[in-house]
């Protein structure tokens, strides 16, 4: 299980694909997940791993979510209705399940590591792609190419997590680097040349229609001041300054932002336990009297279908009409 669980991580991280890790800390029976119990949680909202029974995984999705939203870990704890002790830091819901039990679930959103995205072949670009990545910072291999002006394309790449632009062209097609940078919503974008050539080319940058807010957050020239001469030198000082940014960047800037989570995803209670179940991809359904019911797990689906009409005038207002 741990070896398909890291493999499976190993594979998002590769697409730079933001998801989070649930893991179980604690339970009480007759809940079916055990401490160290895991599974990760993709931004549409399946799952993939075992953390128990299906009546605790709206609320671990929803949570996860939420997680990624903000950037941030949470511990939440499920727990049968009048046991609940209001902790702080923990969310706390009311286990509605009919076989009880509690959980306590660890979860934690895992993000695209920071990428530095360098425009050019320049000595110190050069320096600066090694330099980032002995810190763990992704920096692609390769950037495409417009087949129309020749300069780079950056539509066509993963620009998902924080990115951090940096032009060091030394004088080849700057100001086709530095307008594709631009256009981008990099919070950091920097120009490896001096104030008089950084000067022409916010002149032509401006007369092609660059906002001039966007040209006033141009790091020129890039890097901190740290009186370095060396082509080395002043890669580490543009490494230094995208530090200092990431570092300081709102949360908001540092979460997930994909369609997927920009809206909180409609839920209708179970009719059987009365949890809450997200309706988008719900795999528990049925149908009766022209309105569809989602279920936390299949038992419950099982007993709504043994005895329907019990159910239909009171849980109408929680399903769908088909």
């Amino acid at each position: 299980m741990i070896d398909e669980f890291l493999r499976h991580s190993q594979e998002l991280r590769s697409r730079r694909e933001p998801y989070a890790h649930a893991i179980v800390v604690r339970h009480g029976k007759p809940i079916s997940g055990k401490p160290g119990d895991k599974a990760i949680i993709h931004q549409d909202g399946s799952l993939h791993g075992w953390i128990g029974g299906g009546c605790t995984h709206p609320i671990v999705v929803k949570e996860a979510l939420q997680a990624l939203r903000e950037g941030k870990p949470r511990m939440i704890a499920v727990n049968p209705s009048g046991s609940t002790t209001p902790l702080d830091g923990v969310v706390q819901y009311e286990m509605t399940c009919h076989s009880g039990g509690a959980l306590d679930v660890y979860i934690e959103p895992v993000l695209p590591e920071p990428q530095v995205l360098v425009l050019g072949s320049s000595p110190v670009g050069r320096h600066l792609k090694n330099l980032a990545r002995e810190i763990g910072y992704f920096v692609p291999e390769e950037v495409p190419t417009s087949c129309c002006s020749g300069g780079p394309d950056l539509q066509r790449m993963n620009l998902a997590g924080p990115v951090f632009v940096v032009v060091a062209t030394q004088g080849e097609d700057d100001e086709l680097a530095l307008e594709e940078a631009l256009k981008t919503d990099a919070p950091y974008v920097a120009f490896v040349g001096s104030r008089k050539k950084a000067s022409a080319l916010q002149d032509y940058l401006r007369r092609q229609g660059i906002p001039e807010p966007r040209l006033a957050e141009l790091r020129t020239p890039a890097g901190l001041d740290l009186s370095a001469q060396t082509p080395a030198e002043i890669a580490l000082s543009v490494l230094a300054e995208i530090i200092q940014t990431f570092r300081n960047l709102p949360s908001r800037l540092l979460a997930v932002e994909s369609p997927e989570l920009d809206e909180t995803p409609a839920e209708a209670v179970d009719p059987i336990c009365g949890m809450s179940v997200r309706i988008l991809g719900a795999r528990h359904v049925a149908e009766f009297a022209g309105h569809s019911f989602f279920f936390c797990c299949a038992g419950c689906r099982v007993k709504f279908l043994e005895h329907p009409e019990e159910f239909v005038g009171e849980s109408s207002e929680n399903s769908d009409t088909l």
